[in-house]
C-alpha cells in the first residue's frame, strides 16, 4: 500500500512483498527514492518485502521507516534488523548500499513531508499501530491488522475511534466470516461485518476491505461484498485488489 499526492514520493504503508512492484515503478520514474514507510507492526508479512524493494540497492536512496517499539523494550530498528540477516536472509540488511533509518513511534502525532500522521496502538497480537494520514482536507485510516473483541461484543477501542472518525477512506482488516471468527476469535483479526460496523459508526466515506483470508477465492470475496454493500445505510465498500488505485472523492 502507498499514498501519493501529485508527483511527490509516495508514503509507503507497510513493507510486504508488494513493495517490490512499487520499487520497479519508482525506478522507471528515473529519480532517487527519498521517502518514508509506516509499519503497523513487525510480523513477517509486513516487513519481508524490504530487502526486495529495488531502491534499497541504490546508494542515493534514503528510506525512513516508522515502527512501534517492542514489548521487550527493544527499539523498532533493532528488532527489524535482527529479523533480516543470516541465517534467515543471505546478508545483513546493514550491508545494503542505501540509507535506512528506523524511527520508533507510539501514540504520537507527527509529519512526514506534506502528510500529517496520527499513530495509535490498536488491538492485535504484539505491539501494533494503526495510522491516520491527512493532507489538504483528505484523510485515510490504515488498520490492516485489528483484533475484534473476542467476547462477541462490538465494542470499539478509543484509539480506533480516534483514527477512523470521519475519514474519507478506511483500509481495514476483514479476514473472517462471522462463523470463522467463532473458531479463531483470538487470532488477531476481525470480520468484514465488524469492519463495516466501525465504518458506519464513525461516518467513513469508503471502506476498503483488506487482509483477505488466504484461502478465500475471488468468487467468495465477491459474494461477501454483495452482503456488505447491500444497502444505502453505510459507506461505499470495495475489495482491496492487487494493482488497485483509489482517488478520494470527498
Amino acid at each position: 500500500m502507498s499514498l501519493r499526492v501529485g508527483d511527490d514520493t509516495p508514503l509507503i504503508l507497510d513493507l510486504g512483498t508488494g513493495v517490490r512492484y512499487l520499487g520497479h515503478q519508482l525506478r522507471r520514474e528515473g529519480r532517487p527514492f527519498v521517502g518514508a514507510a509506516l509499519l503497523t507492526h513487525l510480523h513477517w508479512d509486513h516487513v519481508q518485502g524490504l530487502p526486495f524493494f529495488p531502491p534499497v540497492l541504490d546508494p542515493d536512496t534514503r528510506l525512513d521507516i516508522y515502527a512501534p517499539t517492542q514489548e521487550d523494550g527493544r527499539a523498532a530498528g533493532t528488532a527489524l534488523f535482527e529479523m533480516i540477516k543470516p541465517p534467515m536472509f543471505p546478508i545483513d540488511i546493514s550491508a545494503l548500499p542505501s540509507t535506512l533509518a528506523v524511527h520508533t513511534v507510539g501514540d504520537e502525532d507527527f509529519s512526514i513531508g506534506r502528510f500529517a500522521v496520527t499513530s495509535r496502538f490498536i488491538p492485535h497480537i504484539g505491539p501494533t499501530l494503526g495510522y491516520r494520514i491527512e493532507h489538504a482536507g483528505h484523510s485515510v485510516a490504515y488498520l490492516p491488522d485489528h483484533q475484534q473483541p473476542a467476547d462477541g461484543t462490538l465494542d470499539i477501542a478509543d484509539a480506533v475511534a480516534e483514527l477512523v472518525e470521519g475519514v474519507d477512506v478506511l483500509i481495514h482488516d476483514s479476514q473472517y466470516t462471522t462463523d470463522e471468527f467463532r473458531h479463531r476469535a483470538t487470532w488477531g483479526h476481525c470480520t468484514g461485518d465488524y469492519a463495516l460496523h466501525i465504518a458506519r459508526t464513525f461516518d467513513v466515506g469508503t471502506l476498503v476491505m483488506f487482509h483477505h483470508d488466504p484461502s478465500r477465492t475471488d468468487d467468495d470475496l465477491e459474494s461477501n461484498l454483495s452482503c456488505w454493500a447491500g444497502d444505502d445505510c453505510g459507506p461505499k465498500v470495495v475489495l482491496a485488489r492487487e494493482g488497485m488505485t483509489l482517488t478520494p472523492s470527498r
